[in-house]
């Protein structure tokens, strides 16, 4: 499986831009996708996911309400539309592609508990810059 990601650029504060990654090989339809991020001297962070369906989304609490994730699989593609930015926003951005949920994430919001080793399939990053 190969994830590229793409849409990444340099966009004002309160600016809107849509990135997103496209999957070949596998069986993408069957995938968690998830986005995380990475800033400069920062660790990376869980930025949102999506079950295979689209029924279930989860996010990071800093973009819950300013971030959508979706998919479409007739296209084998996941996107991460992204509102209000703001400069804190300013990371690469990575896909990545879950097969099956380890056994050991249970109760609620298993998608939102995947962590970045839990993903079988990591996509190339996209650079998102807010700046002014």
């Amino acid at each position: 499986v190969q994830l590229q990601a793409s849409g990444g650029g340099l966009v004002q504060p309160g600016g809107s831009l849509r990135i997103s990654c496209v999957a070949s090989g596998g069986v993408f339809s069957s995938f968690v996708m998830g986005w995380f991020r990475q800033a400069p001297a920062k660790e990376r962070e869980f930025v949102a996911a999506i079950s295979w369906s689209g029924g279930t989304t989860a996010y990071e609490e800093s973009v819950k309400d300013r971030f959508t994730i979706s998919r479409d699989n007739a296209k084998n593609t996941v996107y991460l539309q992204m509102n209000s930015l703001k400069s804190e926003d300013t990371a690469i951005y990575y896909c990545a592609a879950c097969e099956e949920i380890p056994s050991y994430i249970t109760g609620r919001n298993r998608i939102g508990r995947l962590g970045w080793d839990d993903y079988d399939y990591y996509g190339t990053g996209t650079l998102v810059t807010v700046s002014s």
